[in-house]
């Protein structure tokens, strides 16, 4: 049992280690404007030509990754974007930006009932937290590089990064091509802000962290409102249905397939 163990420990630590090799692939980065800062990791296509126009991805991780390390951010879908048939098919650059512990991407409140089952209260409209508002000035800046493709400019994101990739929908309905929210949520008074930018909608449907009505509420305001809706519910999966999503062999191509 004890040289089991040894192994599985070796053969642990060699997973992490060639993660976190792979991951240097990612360029570090950081966005600083008066009082707002974020830190980020940027993954450039093969051969970049920067006299060349790329399509861009931004990436919102779930509250479990935050932090200031610059690299719990990548846990999530940064091997996905590093894998070589996805890295020649689309030769996008991918952003992974990262919200500090103090903060939260979408404006919403958390409470518990009296089972201890979480409610999230999303907002309609108000300020941005301090993470979005960051988030706002990274996106202007690396939108105001020569080399990206402004017809192809996507968002998505899992978890508190769902909730945050519908709130960027909202405060930027003009900007993005295409979307995907993954186990995320917002209030349906919002929809009508983004109800022109394609989505897809992932969900869990045993998911004990965030409730899966969320996400089935936006994809019935969409219905109301008229408007084609992907939703994707995973029947048998908990809160991580971000795997399943990643799975999907339809999944990139439809989000890159998605011009303005």
């Amino acid at each position: 049992m004890k040289h089991f163990k040894l192994i599985l420990w070796f053969s642990l630590l060699f997973t992490l280690q060639t993660m976190a090799q792979d991951f240097k692939k990612y360029d570090k980065g950081s966005f600083i404007d008066g009082k707002d800062s974020i830190s980020y990791r940027i993954l450039f296509p093969e051969h970049f030509d920067p006299k060349q126009k790329y399509p861009v991805l931004f990436f919102l991780h779930g509250s479990g990754e935050r932090g200031n390390d610059n690299e719990k951010q990548l846990l999530h879908g940064g091997k996905l974007f590093l894998r070589k048939d996805i890295r020649e098919q689309y030769p996008a650059i991918i952003v992974f930006p990262q919200c500090s512990e103090d903060s939260f991407w979408a404006n919403v409140k958390m409470s518990s009932d009296s089972t201890g089952k979480r409610i999230f209260d999303y907002q309609k409209r108000g300020k941005p937290t301090k993470a979005m508002k960051a988030l706002l000035g990274m996106i202007d800046n690396i939108l105001d590089k020569p080399y990206i493709d402004h017809q192809q400019v996507y968002v998505g994101g899992l978890s508190m990064g769902g909730m945050g990739t519908l709130e960027l929908l909202r405060r930027k309905p003009k900007t993005f091509a295409a979307a995907f929210s993954i186990c995320g949520g917002d209030n349906i008074a919002n929809v009508e802000k983004y109800k022109h930018v394609p989505l897809w909608i992932f969900h869990g449907g045993k998911d004990d962290v965030v409730p899966p009505a969320g996400s089935t509420a936006i994809a019935n305001q969409l219905k109301i409102i008229g408007k084609e809706v992907k939703f994707t519910l995973y029947p048998d999966a908990n809160h991580n249905s971000w795997d399943s999503t990643f799975a999907e062999p339809k999944f990139l191509p439809w989000l890159f397939s998605h011009k303005k």
